[in-house]
């Protein structure tokens, strides 16, 4: 089967022209979505991979349509390879299903990788500047009193978890945590 995925950013874009180019090239079932592309969650997106099986083909207008960063779009193309799809961009003259097209994402999998490992020994080379300058990471401790006097007013049962937090400072998610932990303990 030929899947296509026609995506604009707004509600006042036409599809028309991807439409076109998608139906010119054959395919059988097509997902459209007006939805920005820096957005992860796209429901049709999702559906059109879903849909897709082994030895289909996976079509879109331009590279831009289907992702906004490489990185997205990588993962998307190996989404699409596990599940043995071909990966088609009408303008953009790729196609997985050649050697050309397999050298292209190849390539382009090779700098994904290469940014995120640049990016990685910049995080790690700036958490050891920052050690060095005394600083600590992570999230700051919870005043174990004012925890006492949340879990208190929590087994009280005089206030809400709202009210307990603009008393105490204890955040919801923390004292949660903490009376989690206390039932585990009793079992």
């Amino acid at each position: 089967m030929i899947i296509g995925y026609a995506r604009v950013s707004t509600i006042d874009q036409s599809l028309d022209l991807q439409l076109d180019a998608l139906k010119e090239f054959g395919c059988e079932e097509i997902f459209q979505e007006k939805l920005s592309g820096a957005k992860d969650d796209r429901p049709e997106l999702a559906q059109a991979i879903k849909m897709s099986r082994a030895g289909d083909k996976f079509v879109v207008y331009k590279l831009d349509r289907l992702a906004r960063s490489t990185k997205r779009l990588i993962e998307i193309a190996e989404l699409l390879r596990e599940k043995d799809v071909e990966f088609v961009s009408i303008q953009d003259n790729i196609d997985t299903g050649t050697a050309a097209g397999k050298a292209m994402f190849g390539m382009l999998s090779v700098l994904a990788e290469f940014e995120r490992d640049i990016i990685r020994e910049r995080t790690m080379a700036g958490l050891k500047a920052a050690r060095a300058r005394g600083r600590k990471g992570g999230r700051p401790k919870v005043n174990q009193q004012k925890l006492n006097q949340a879990l208190a007013l929590y087994h009280s049962q005089r206030m809400s978890v709202r009210e307990i937090e603009e008393a105490t400072g204890v955040s919801a998610a923390t004292l949660y945590r903490q009376i989690k932990r206390e039932r585990k303990t009793e079992v």
